[in-house]
Order: C-alpha cells, then structure tokens, then sequence
C-alpha cells in the first residue's frame, strides 16, 4: 500500500510536469510568454495546493486543489490526444489545438457545475407483492447531502422545495448528511431547514461513511432527531402497522447488525423498507425478505469516467435494479464530495411510487 501511495505521488507529479510543459509550449510559441519562473511556480503552487490544503486545513487552498486534481485527471487523456493530432498534422495547428483543449476545460467546469448545482427529479414505478392497507405509497428518497464548508444550503433548500411540490407520504435520507464535521451545520443552522422535509408518514434518515468521520455521529443524531427526523441505526420502525422502515448503521461500523438480525422478529408477511448507505449487501437483503433497499453513496462517480469504477464496485451503483423480490435504489446525491462538479451524473432526489398486492 505504501509503495502505491509513492508510486501514485510519482505519476501525480509527473503529469503536472507534463501539463505545465504543454501549456508553457503553447504560451511561448503563440503569446511570447517569457515569465517562465513565474508560470512554473503557479503550477508547482497548482500540484502541492491539494495535499497543503488538506494539511493546513484551510478551505481555498482544498478547493483549488480539488478543481486541479479534475484538470490533472481529464489531462491525462486530453494532452496526449492533442499531441497525437498535432504531430499527425506535421507539427501545425498548435494554436487551433491549445484552443481545443481550453474549451474542453470550459465546458468541464461550466456543464458539470450546472449539473452540481441543479437538483433534477427521477421518478420510479415498482409493485411489491405484499398486502397493506395503504394501496400506493409515495417515497422520495434523498442521500449525500453533505454539508459542510463547501456545500451550504443551496441544494437543501431545492430538496425542501422538491418535497413540497411532490408531496410524498414519506421521506427517506440514505446517509452523509454532513461533510466530516458539525460546525457547518450548527453554524448555517441547517436545522431550520431540515424541518421544513416533512411526510405524512415521517421522515427517517440512516448514518453515511462521512457521519462517522471525527466521532460526529452521536451529535448529529441528536441535532437530526431535535428537527423531527427519525434518525435510526440498526432499529427498526413499524409504521402505523402498514409496512416497516429498516434502517441500518453504515459499513463503516463493523459491529453492525447482519440484515437477517435485524428483520428476525418482524412479520414477513408486511412490506419492508430498508435503508442502507452503501449498496453493498443486496444478496443478503433479497435472502432476509426486503422489499425495497435505497441508497447512496456512490456519487454515481460524479466526474465520468469514475462511473465505471462505481459500477465495478457495486451492484447496483446507480438507478433502479430488481433482484427476485427486492426492488433496489441508489441515488447519485444531493450533494457533492470533493470538486463542486458533475460530469456523467447530477444531484438528484428519487420518487418511487409504490403499489402493493
């Protein structure tokens, strides 16, 4: 693990070496750009900003770092693609080119924080093979919100209103409500929104991997359960005796419960809801009788290609998939981790509309 964390340090630095010769290349030839120390020690500052933001912990300094770990990552095939055509056309058209890559980059920036900051709606049909009293049930689901000094309340405060023209019976939040710390949701009193995510029949809310980052968990529990929310780690709830909510602590808890414990006692016959931040145990799931599983976590890889990875890792990384009898959703999040953009994916709320036997 060391020697690829050195391994990875070395590439790292030598695409940045690589980046800024291209872009020095193209400067000079077209511009006679003659400050070489001075653009040279932007990119070393651009190479380092990432990890010193992270050592200093200073907010600037991380989400400058962030946007030019997207530049490093995309660059990676863009600059030898453009080298390609440059030396295929005889070493003409650097210009045409470098203006090439640079709107590749604006559209980057600019589509995928279009797609970051603008909360889309998808919508879901299933049927479960149960009996209930009710006949349909509204679900909106919602995961990933991740506040923190990045993220405030901009796509909160569209989720609330999203509630309010959807009007579920019933809300669920699949995990990483904060970003790591409380502060930023003390400080932006993210409490007098999260009261205004309201159901007929409650809202309820699980832990994410970010939950449990500094030991925050507890304290958001408390702050989640003051604003109405039912915030559950491995319990469950029997909702006006017509189906039950299962909510499970994250998979970064190793003590938590195996689903078949957690739904041993519960009357089979009822239909039953689980929410799980990562979709990680689908088989175990579809064994134990649940019928719906909803998720998130996987961010759907925010920046394309990353979602091949994600789809790699998980089953059923975004969207809807049917195993047998259980129906599961994982949502690509509200919210973002890292680079405020999205490219292959798009924050988001699901709505699943639920018939029953």
């Amino acid at each position: 693990m060391q020697l690829f964390g050195i391994l990875f340090l070395l590439f790292f630095f030598a695409m940045n070496m690589y980046i800024g010769y291209n872009g020095w290349i193209w400067l000079n030839s077209k511009f006679m750009f003659t400050y070489k120390k001075t653009y040279f020690s932007v990119i070393g500052f651009l190479s380092v900003s990432f990890i010193l933001g992270r050592i200093l912990d200073l907010k600037i300094l991380d989400t400058v770092g962030s946007y030019w770990m997207v530049v490093v990552g995309y660059s990676i095939v863009v600059l030898p693609i453009a080298n390609i055509i440059y030396f295929a056309l005889k070493k003409k058209g650097k210009f045409q080119i470098g203006i090439g890559v640079l709107v590749f980059f604006a559209f980057v920036f600019i589509y995928g924080s279009y797609n970051a900051w603008n909360t889309t709606v998808r919508n879901y049909e299933v049927h479960i093979d149960k009996q209930s009293e009710m006949k349909k049930l509204k679900v909106l689901l919602a995961s990933d919100i991740h506040i923190g000094e990045k993220i405030g309340t901009h796509n909160l405060l569209q989720m609330v209103e999203i509630v309010k023209e959807q009007n579920p019976d019933i809300v669920l939040i699949a995990g990483d409500i904060i970003n790591n710390e409380m502060e930023p949701y003390l400080t932006n009193k993210i409490g007098d929104i999260m009261k205004e995510i309201k159901g007929p029949l409650g809202v309820y809310a699980v832990p994410g991997n970010h939950d449990y980052y500094e030991n925050k968990v507890d304290a958001l529990e408390t702050e989640i359960e003051k604003n109405g929310i039912h915030f559950l780690q491995d319990e469950v709830i029997n909702v006006n005796e017509l189906f039950y909510i299962v909510g499970r602590q994250d998979f970064t808890e190793k003590d938590r419960k195996h689903i078949s414990e957690l739904v041993a006692d519960l009357d089979q016959s009822k239909p039953m809801i689980m929410i799980d931040h990562q979709p990680r145990e689908l088989g175990a799931a579809e064994e134990s009788g649940v019928d719906i599983i909803v998720s998130g976590h996987t961010h759907r890889g925010q920046l394309f290609p990353a979602n091949f990875i994600t789809n790699r890792l998980f089953e059923n990384d975004w969207g809807y998939l049917q195993k047998e009898q259980l129906h599961s959703f994982t949502s690509s999040g509200l919210g973002l981790w890292g680079p405020e953009l999205r490219i292959g994916s798009q924050s988001e709320v699901m709505v699943i509309d639920v018939t029953f036997k």
